[in-house]
């Protein structure tokens, strides 16, 4: 098989989540160690930081790798979904795994593939880390793919855990309310492994103190330790102070991840790095933060977080997708100056399409697209919706 043909095995032979939603999900990490086992398990031969969360594990985890990369450590990347192209989910110092590399993976693996019958995730878990370990990186960054504690990434062993924040989604598989989807994703708090939180929630921070509690875990809240304050953004940048107990801690820092709310994952980063230089052999120094943080998308290739993509008219893009992440959109959105809003916009069908739409600005012509996945949900329900929640005023409502 050929590159093309290799992914169109892995896309119509495995269940995607991306494409079919629940039923690609599976509650067990047995396909995950069948497979690392007969790779010689590889998750053991890296050092790794593991990320999980519902909104802002991937800019964390993008932000992690840029200033590792920066102090000059061999950085591999894990995360998903991709965008555009398959290969994005998987990087060292930036750069994808190469074409030759997936195809030979594949080649080689196939029959266990046929016989095991995993996921599509949990076959791209087992690639990244085999290309990890054969690639010596320095240290991973493993982002959680969907909740935490049956998550195919959970095999790792990592040198610090990280929980950006918990907000409802996928409750379907996860749990209904903020406790029992933190439960979820404290199943990556392993014994005697720190663990940073980003935020702290009424609902889901008792559970996280009681699972580290349980695994003797050192554990600390990113937003109680540091605080950001002097945001602007300015000639295309997101500038910060972050002050720790009122005293100034990074001066003036400069990213290239220009949402407002990039702030709360900026102080997971720096919350994360003070831990790994205080209880690991991984040290970073403040040149490299600067230079990790200002230059996130240009080391590791992140895309789609409040993404300028023409400047005349101006078009920004975001992948915000369940209701927290909406209402951080709306915020940016509020602080952007326009004379006239225009909206593409798609869902698939198994969010809470009624809440999101709620939210989204009323003073805006829209245009309802539906992403091109077995899951995405069509232009027209998306119309309609809107219609219903916007008094119905459809001259500003287009189908593509």
């Amino acid at each position: 098989m050929n590159y093309q043909q290799t992914l169109d095995f892995l896309y119509s032979k495995l269940p995607m989540f991306t494409r079919v939603g629940a039923s690609a999900f599976k509650k067990d990490l047995t396909n995950t160690i069948i497979l690392c086992e007969a790779l010689d398990n590889p998750q053991n031969k890296f050092k790794s930081i593991h990320v999980a969360g519902t909104n802002g594990k991937g800019s964390t985890s993008h932000m992690l790798a840029s200033v590792l990369q920066a102090q000059g450590y061999k950085t591999g990347l894990y995360t998903s979904p991709h965008l555009k192209d398959f290969r994005e989910r998987i990087r060292i110092n930036g750069k994808m795994i190469s074409k030759t590399e997936v195809v030979s993976f594949v080649k080689e693996q196939q029959k266990l593939i046929e016989k095991t019958e995993p996921s599509f995730f949990e076959v791209t878990v087992a690639l990244a880390f085999d290309h990890f370990a054969k690639h010596q990186v320095d240290i991973a960054i493993i982002e959680v793919g969907l909740g935490g504690r049956l998550d195919s990434t959970n095999i790792i062993t990592p040198k610090i855990s990280v929980i950006t924040n918990i907000s409802l989604d996928h409750m379907n598989m996860l749990g209904n309310t903020l406790a029992e989807i933190a439960g979820e994703k404290a199943g990556i708090i392993k014994k005697n492994i720190p663990v940073v939180i980003g935020e702290t929630q009424e609902e889901s921070a008792p559970v996280f103190i009681k699972k580290a509690k349980t695994e003797d875990a050192p554990i600390v809240f990113a937003d109680q330790t540091l605080t950001a304050k002097d945001f602007k953004v300015k000639n295309n940048k997101l500038s910060l102070s972050v002050y720790q107990e009122e005293k100034i801690k990074f001066k003036d820092l400069q990213s290239d991840l220009t949402g407002i709310y990039q702030h709360k994952n900026i102080l997971t980063v720096l919350q994360t790095l003070t831990v790994l230089n205080d209880e690991t052999e991984i040290k970073t120094d403040q040149e490299s933060v600067y230079k990790g943080i200002s230059q996130v998308k240009k080391q590791t290739g992140l895309q789609g977080r409040w993404q300028t993509l023409s400047k005349d008219p101006l078009v920004i893009c975001d992948t915000g997708h369940n209701e927290a992440g909406i209402t951080e959109v709306i915020k940016n959105i509020s602080q952007t100056p326009y004379q006239h809003l225009h909206i593409v916009f798609g869902m698939v069908n198994d969010k809470d399409i009624s809440k999101v739409l709620s939210l989204m600005p009323k003073n805006a012509t829209y245009y309802f697209c539906k992403p091109a996945l077995e899951r995405g949900l069509a232009a027209d329900s998306l119309k309609e919706t809107g219609c219903q929640i916007w008094s119905n005023r459809k001259e500003l409502y287009i189908s593509l």
